[in-house]
């Protein structure tokens, strides 16, 4: 039997663009509907007879699929969501992609597609990063990020319903619009009755393509009646599971008058583990501890409303890349309003703003910690 070839990063290829294209200023980016991504993108390919090929860095660009291409068809996708972050120190930083490259690797599973090294991956992004970040994201755009996007794709000729022979690995890495500030806080409202987004044994704590398209419907809906999301029920009682595709998080104070940071669990699979999430329930945990129970359970919108009535709401938010640490000030529920304290203008009330603090200084600096990783930059990169 053929030994099959692992991802190895240290095999990687470069192959230069001949055509650098410009770096658009900020009215080009808020003004188109396209992502623009950077000059290159990394990409490796995978056969079931014999592994991973070498990954290559190359100029960005189309990929060559048949018509026939299996993820076309059956969903075969998965993906990730990850930013690079400008620091005001200058520096490029990274964080925690460790849980992302880890994620993503879960989430091939659960659709039949090949197994990788987490570790290879997470140096490969590194690469690119280092290689198109210090044009793309320069050191006067301190507080910025580019997002990136880790993506694995079945790629064979097969209309036959069974696993991938063949896969594409790719990494691209363009802008993404800062949306974690929404003038008057996020208003979200909660999803349609008779449509749900996950269920247990299901694959909403997997991070696939097939997770998010069929909830744009609704989405769009919310969006016309004036919502920026929509907070996901399931369950006849109503469970919260995720608002859009970010984690949602409650803190109240509970009947006995202790105050609780409550959000999903992940036991049933109904929600994706974020690495926002996780990294707000570790941070409450060691700094909060004396002030906040922190519990993962299952919590309703009628726990929520009754919270409301009871004054006993103190704030929420959601969490996610995209979205970042996001105040959320209503929650719309069958017609009925509930109205969450937040800071002046939408803005993040006191436990939210301690979250969203903490984790801009470790992305963006002068806090130096375990989950972030600083880039070695590539200047001379062409």
């Amino acid at each position: 039997m053929a030994t099959l070839q692992p991802l190895d990063a240290s095999k990687l290829s470069y192959t230069y663009t001949s055509a650098p294209r410009p770096v658009p200023d900020e009215e080009t980016r808020r003004r188109t509907n396209d992502t623009i991504c950077t000059d290159h993108m990394i990409l490796a390919s995978w056969k079931a007879e014999t592994g991973w090929s070498a990954p290559e860095l190359k100029p960005y660009g189309p990929l060559s699929l048949l018509p026939s291409a299996s993820c076309l068809h059956y969903a075969y996708e998965c993906f990730e969501g990850i930013k690079a972050y400008r620091g005001y120190d200058g520096k490029l930083r990274l964080f925690r992609t460790d849980r992302n490259t880890r994620r993503l690797q879960m989430s091939a599973d659960r659709i039949a597609l090949p197994k990788f090294d987490p570790d290879a991956l997470e140096s490969l992004i590194q690469t690119l990063v280092a290689t198109d970040g210090p044009k793309w994201l320069p050191k006067d755009r301190a507080g910025e990020f580019l997002y990136i996007r880790p993506t694995m794709i079945g790629s064979d000729s097969q209309l036959g319903l069974t696993a991938p022979k063949e896969a594409l690995l790719y990494v691209i890495l363009g802008y993404m619009a800062r949306v974690d500030a929404p003038t008057g806080g996020k208003r979200i409202i909660t999803s349609p009755e008779g449509m749900i987004r996950a269920w247990p044994g299901g694959f909403g704590n997997a991070k696939l393509g097939a997770n998010y398209g069929p909830s744009v419907l609704a989405t769009r809906e919310a969006t016309k009646q004036g919502f920026h999301q929509v907070l996901w029920l399931y369950g006849p009682d109503g469970e919260c599971t995720e608002a859009g595709g970010s984690n949602f998080f409650v803190i109240w104070k509970r009947k006995d008058g202790k105050k609780e940071l409550i959000t999903a669990p992940l036991d049933d699979h109904l929600i994706l583990e974020g690495v926002t999430r996780r990294s707000c329930l570790e941070l409450a945990k060691e700094r909060l501890g004396d002030e906040l129970v922190v519990t993962e359970r299952k919590f309703t919108i009628g726990e929520v409303m009754e919270a409301s009535a009871e004054g006993r709401i103190i704030e929420s938010f959601s969490a996610g890349t995209a979205w970042f640490i996001t105040a959320i000030s209503m929650i719309q529920h069958r017609g009925r309003d509930i109205v969450i304290p937040t800071g002046p203008d939408g803005a993040p009330a006191h436990y939210t703003s301690k979250f969203k603090q903490w984790l801009s200084e470790m992305m963006y600096g002068p806090v130096e910690h375990e989950w972030v990783k600083v880039v070695s930059e590539n200047e001379n990169a062409r």
